[in-house]
């Protein structure tokens, strides 16, 4: 992919992708206290450009022309399969000027249209740090810091009939779909095991009430029970390739 990287106020695009030898590096460089989006998976859709904040250290005397960056990249470390559509790095934050350890702060894009982004890109992925120094050398490091990066889901919810006597039946239907990044729609996700919530009037918080199964084409439908007045959704809690979404809430009277 192409990638854009921001450094001390002056941007450099590269075209290809940035290699990842295992035990290569220059040396004289480390990173550590690497972060990315939180710890949590990175849920990609199917048009919306998505940024991913990171922070690090890098601790180092040597001079660098731009950089430094952290990235996810996958296959052998020496493979230089990498994700993202560009970056861009706050200047350095000194912590030790003696010592030559700053603090940065990170926002990677991916953007699903990318013509070389597809569904075999979601599952694990692991992180690399790398800063160009001068003299066109560099130094990469592999963080043995795993990422996992998922196509999202959408959830629908309809509850009827609405409102609905005390103890007669509510039918509650919906449609669980997932991001399908080779041809950007969204796609029904079959054979989902989802649960059906409801919120009593009143109350702060979900309670899971049963399970349903996805159809084919991702349909869900179960009937429950009028007890009272309350708001009914779904939620699907995703898997190692995608990820988890709640519906938004029905709400439905009882007299």
């Amino acid at each position: 992919m192409w990638r854009t990287v921001v450094a001390g106020g002056a941007a450099i695009v590269f075209t290809g992708v940035a290699a990842v030898p295992a035990g290569a590096a220059e040396g004289g460089v480390s990173f550590t206290r690497v972060a990315v989006n939180g710890g949590k998976p990175i849920v990609i859709g199917v048009k919306e450009e998505v940024e991913v904040r990171a922070v690090f250290r890098m601790t180092t005397k040597l001079t660098y022309d731009y950089g430094p960056t952290v990235f996810p990249y996958r296959g052998k470390p020496d493979s230089g399969d990498t994700l993202h559509s560009a970056i861009i790095t706050s200047d350095c934050k000194v912590v030790d000027a003696a010592k030559g350890i700053c603090d940065f702060e990170e926002w990677l894009y991916i953007d699903p249209r990318n013509y070389d982004f597809g569904n075999e890109d979601a599952g694990t992925w692991k992180t690399a740090a790398q800063v160009f120094l001068a003299g066109d050398a560099h130094d990469t490091d592999d963080m043995a810091l795993p990422l996992q990066v998922k196509r999202a889901t959408r959830v629908t919810v309809n509850a009827s009939p609405e409102p609905v006597t005390k103890g007669k039946t509510i039918t509650v239907t919906g449609r669980v779909t997932r991001a399908n990044w080779d041809t950007h729609t969204y796609q029904g996700y079959a054979g989902r095991t989802v649960s059906l919530q409801f919120k009593a009037a009143g109350a702060s918080s979900y309670t899971t009430i049963k399970k349903a199964k996805s159809s084919s084409t991702g349909a869900l439908k179960t009937t429950v029970k009028a007890t009272g007045p309350g708001t009914w959704r779904w939620t699907y809690y995703g898997n190692s390739t995608s990820g988890a979404k709640s519906s938004t809430g029905d709400h439905v009277a009882v007299r």
